[in-house]
């Protein structure tokens, strides 16, 4: 099995060691996941947050937790610089994937096709942006299966042209610490 967060590492460090400061566009499902994994890797890029969650419903719920995502980044101190590029609302993509899905459990084929699609526009997005790395802070979550990501993620890669950042960013204490910032700045969950 591979261990995510050891790539992390070792990629942070051939930056650190290169002495550059790529260009990241970081995928974000909302404030609570983006808070560790922002404070985490601001020292190492710059970072565009890139909204795009078609599986979130209604508009105004989507509209509420972008703004959310808008508040923390103003809020938050390691945040200077962070941009956020929040996609017009459209639900159709998720519905069409999820179409005689609606029943398959939590974990299931849905969320795999969720997971793919909200990565592809990041890839698409990331080479059209010219950035040098695309990611997702869907990993922080216990919830969420980081080897699919991470899998999803690394072909997407392999097609776009852009590099994935491989990433669990529940380890090292990163889930627990995305509460602890949830609470400190009041984040909605």
């Amino acid at each position: 099995m591979t261990n995510y967060a050891k790539l992390l590492d070792a990629e942070l460090a051939a930056i650190t060691a290169a002495g550059n400061r790529p260009r990241l566009l970081l995928h974000a499902c909302c404030a609570p996941c983006s808070s560790y994994t922002l404070e985490y890797l601001t020292k190492y890029f710059d970072i565009t947050l890139f909204f795009y969650n078609p599986n979130i419903a209604p508009k105004e719920e989507y509209d509420f937790r972008a703004a959310e995502l808008a508040r923390f980044i103003g809020a938050h101190p390691a945040c200077g610089g962070v941009k956020l590029s929040v996609p017009a609302y459209d639900s159709a993509p998720f519905f069409e994937i999820a179409k005689g899905l609606e029943d398959v459990p939590e974990g299931g084929e849905r969320c795999m096709g969720c997971y793919r699609l909200r990565l592809a526009e990041t890839a698409k997005a990331a080479k059209d942006g010219g950035f040098d790395y695309f990611c997702t802070t869907l990993s922080i979550s216990p919830y969420k299966n980081a080897a699919a990501l991470n899998e999803i993620g690394g072909e997407l890669a392999e097609d776009c042209g852009v590099q994935y950042l491989y990433s669990d960013f529940k380890k090292k204490g990163g889930y627990a610490r995305s509460i602890e910032l949830s609470r400190e700045y009041d984040l909605y969950r």
